[in-house]
């Protein structure tokens, strides 16, 4: 696989000094860790946000680092959860005696190591919650949607984090935002090809050009069905049934709504698919209250794209339509 690189051992810290000096006066190393990657300057006032994970999903997870999203993102290797150390120094840039939400997809790794800073934080005295998000369909029931992938859906979750801590909220209040976003955000995602790591021989996974895996996931975890490739109408039909009924969502109830993009599906199909969900949800009584369609959690240059849908209320409605602001992300 071509790639425009160096060297691939030096892949993730080369791509971040790039970021750094694209965006000098937005984004620091903080703690001089390359890999704790901040937003210059403590937010007084204020819960400070934490994310991190595996590199290769920008804008996930470090593109959420801004005005009103996260104040930092501990950085790992590409598809590998951040050191202890990393998440540590992040804290310690961010954290400004008003507490740290920790908020980062569900995966093993990333889970242990979140959970030993922030015991190394506590002893430094600092304050910490977590929040993991599981918002992959496919990738368990819906009674143990505590042990699926976070996904896409992690993007909205940001969103209402971020501006309930922009209001001045307490840690815990922050925490309420976050776990509820968490709980009323379901996502289902299709890939059409797989990606290459740096350095690598081959593709992830193999899949010919006929077919369509429902449900892969960001790293190339296996998907629940490999199917025939199929236009974008049959795909809204086969996506949106399972999401909805994933998160029991009626007529007459409104819906935030994210078309993602999994780093090779163009702008024009991921428009197309919209359209093809819009009038699904039409047909069954459903109001579109928030929509964004771009590339939010990307894998690489697989091909593919996933759906996430979030139950509003008045509370998150006002929430996901707060103003923020990051290189990566304008919605």
């Amino acid at each position: 696989m071509k790639k425009c690189m160096n060297n691939s051992d030096d892949f993730v810290d080369e791509s971040l000094k790039g970021i750094y000096k694209a965006y000098p006066s937005f984004y620091e190393a903080g703690c001089d860790d390359i890999r704790a990657f901040v937003h210059p300057g403590k937010a007084k006032g204020k819960v400070s946000i934490v994310t991190g994970g595996g590199y290769g999903h920008i804008p996930v997870f470090l593109g959420y680092v801004g005005e009103g999203l996260c104040d930092g993102a501990a950085v790992g290797n590409v598809f590998t959860s951040p050191s202890s150390e990393a998440i540590l120094d992040t804290t310690r840039a961010v954290e400004n005696e008003n507490g740290v939400l920790y908020l980062f997809g569900n995966y093993f790794g990333d889970g242990m190591n979140f959970e030993m800073a922030a015991e190394m934080a506590a002893l430094e005295g600092i304050r910490t919650e977590t929040v993991k998000v599981s918002d992959d369909v496919a990738s368990a029931p819906r009674k143990e949607y505590f042990q699926r992938r976070g996904i896409a859906g992690i993007c909205l979750v940001y969103k209402a984090a971020g501006a309930c801590a922009e209001s001045g909220a307490s840690l815990e209040e922050v925490t309420r935002i976050a776990r509820k976003a968490v709980d009323n955000t379901a996502s289902y995602g299709v890939a059409f090809s797989s990606c290459t790591l740096p350095g690598a021989e081959r593709p992830i996974f193999e899949i010919n050009d006929q077919d369509m895996e429902i449900g892969m996931g960001i790293h190339g975890e296996p998907g629940i069905k490999r199917v025939r490739m199929m236009n974008s109408r049959d795909l809204a039909r086969e996506l949106c049934p399972a999401v909805l009924k994933d998160l029991s969502i009626a007529e007459g109830e409104r819906v935030a709504v994210l078309v993602n993009g999994l780093g090779m599906t163009s702008r024009e199909e991921l428009f197309i698919f919209y359209k093809d969900v819009a009038e699904y949800l039409e047909e069954k009584g459903i109001a579109v209250g928030k929509t964004m369609v771009g590339e939010f959690a990307t894998s690489l240059e697989m091909a593919g794209l996933s759906l996430s849908i979030m139950r509003l209320d008045e509370e998150m409605e006002t929430y996901l339509k707060a103003q923020e602001y990051t290189p990566f992300i304008r919605y």
